[in-house]
C-alpha cells in the first residue's frame, strides 16, 4: 500500500474516536500539518470526512452510507456456505444456517447428511421457535424487553416431553444460551433428533445468523453430538470473522 493511501486510511479510525483538529491529526500520523491538511481535503472531497464549524474534523455521512450499503448487500449465506460444506465433510451430519426475520426463524442454507437416516428440513422453512437450537440463539440475542414480550405471546406446543413448557422456562433457557454462547435441542422437537448450534455475529457483535449440526439418535447419540460443539463454534467464529471483514477465508478450521 502506498504511504499516502496508508496515511489517509489511518485518519478514519482516528476520527472514529471523535472529532479532531488539524494539529491532532498531524501529530497522530507523525506528519507536517500541510500533509495532514492535504489528506483531509481529499477525504472531504469524497464525503468521507466533514469539517465542522469549530474547524475540527469528523467522519462524513458518505462513509456511513457506504457502510450501510455494504452491509445490505452482504449475503451471509454466500460467505457461510463453503464453511458449512467443509463442516459437513468433516462430521457427516446435516448442517443448517438460519436467520431471524419478521418474528420467524428460517433456514436459509442446508447441507445434507451423508447418512441414509437424516432429519427432514428444507430451506425457507420456519423452525419451531420454542425448541430449535438456532431459534434459541437468535432470540436470546434480542434486547430483553423484546425477548420477554415475544416469549409471552408465543405458544408452547408439547412436541415431545422435552419441549419447552412455558414462557418462564423459555426465558430461563434463553438467558442461559445468551450467557454460554451456544444452544442445543436434545429431543425437544423430535425425540429422535438432537442438534447443537453456534452464533454467527456481525462486526457490531450482534447475531446475523445461527448455524447448527443435527443428527438422529440412530446415527449418533446426544452425548456424541455434543463433542462436536467446539468444531461447530470454531466454524461459526470463522464465518463471523469473514462476514465482518476481520479474517481471510483461509482461516477455516
Amino acid at each position: 500500500m502506498s504511504q499516502t493511501v496508508d496515511r489517509a486510511l489511518s485518519i478514519l479510525p482516528l476520527l472514529a474516536e471523535g472529532p479532531a483538529d488539524l494539529g491532532q491529526v498531524a501529530e497522530r500520523l507523525g506528519v507536517h500539518k500541510s500533509t495532514a491538511l492535504r489528506l483531509l481535503r481529499t477525504l472531504h472531497e469524497h464525503g468521507l470526512v466533514y469539517r465542522q464549524s469549530d474547524q475540527r474534523y469528523r467522519l462524513g455521512a458518505r462513509l456511513f452510507a457506504l457502510a450501510q450499503q455494504a452491509v445490505e448487500n452482504l449475503d451471509v449465506r454466500d460467505i457461510a456456505h463453503p464453511h458449512l460444506v467443509r463442516l459437513n465433510e468433516e462430521c457427516g451430519h446435516t448442517v443448517h444456517l438460519a436467520v431471524y426475520e419478521e418474528n420467524e426463524v428460517l433456514y436459509i442454507d442446508k447441507v445434507d447428511s451423508r447418512y441414509p437416516v437424516r432429519m427432514y428440513s428444507r430451506i425457507g422453512k420456519p423452525v419451531a421457535l420454542t425448541v430449535a437450537a438456532v431459534a434459541k440463539l437468535l432470540l436470546a440475542d434480542l434486547p430483553e424487553p423484546e425477548r420477554r414480550a415475544l416469549a409471552e405471546k408465543l405458544d408452547y406446543p408439547r412436541y415431545t416431553p422435552r419441549s419447552t413448557p412455558n414462557a418462564a422456562a423459555f426465558l430461563t433457557e434463553l438467558a442461559l444460551v445468551r450467557e454460554q454462547g451456544w444452544a442445543t435441542d436434545l429431543g425437544g422437537h423430535e425425540e429422535s433428533i438432537n442438534c447443537v448450534a453456534a452464533p454467527v455475529r456481525g462486526a457490531d457483535g450482534r447475531l446475523v445468523a445461527a448455524m447448527s449440526v443435527s443428527a438422529p439418535n440412530v446415527v449418533v447419540s446426544a452425548d456424541e453430538l455434543l463433542t462436536l460443539l467446539p468444531l461447530v463454534r470454531r466454524t461459526a467464529d470463522v464465518i463471523s470473522r469473514e462476514y465482518s471483514g476481520n479474517s481471510p477465508a483461509k482461516d477455516a478450521p
